[in-house]
């Protein structure tokens, strides 16, 4: 037995099944960006005063750097489902929400793709 409506089953209306993958994902990023984010603010405050070259060093460590591209891929995503969210419950034109749903995953990868490329320039700067 059902519990749609006959116009919903009719329409084929309903859960989208896609939910609770998008809130697991939510979930899992910002415990991950927890421990993350407070690695980057100990590290940052550690290195208070220091000069140029030892933070490129610093970055140059391939354990820093990977934690730093993880860092900047988990904060990226994070923000892009966030976003989603809100422009899916908020913007109620569909061509509207079309276009900032993908302005803002154009936006979130790009940023990313440049954090991540500044990170291994410094790491692999030869």
């Amino acid at each position: 037995m059902s519990r749609r409506s006959a116009l919903g089953q009719a329409r084929g209306l309903g859960s989208a099944k896609d939910g609770t993958g998008h809130w697991w994902s939510q979930r899992l990023t910002s415990l991950a960006l927890v421990p993350l984010s407070l690695w980057f603010m100990i590290s940052l405050a550690a290195m208070a005063g220091a000069d140029h070259a030892t933070v490129v060093a610093w970055i140059g460590s391939p354990t820093v750097a990977g934690l730093l591209i993880l860092l900047v891929t988990v904060t990226f995503y994070h923000a892009y489902l966030g976003l989603q969210v809100v422009i899916e419950d908020y913007v109620h034109g569909e061509g509207w929400k079309l276009a900032l749903l993908l302005g803002s995953q154009a936006a979130a990868i790009v940023l990313a793709l440049t954090g991540v490329l500044s990170i291994l320039m410094i790491l692999f700067r030869g």
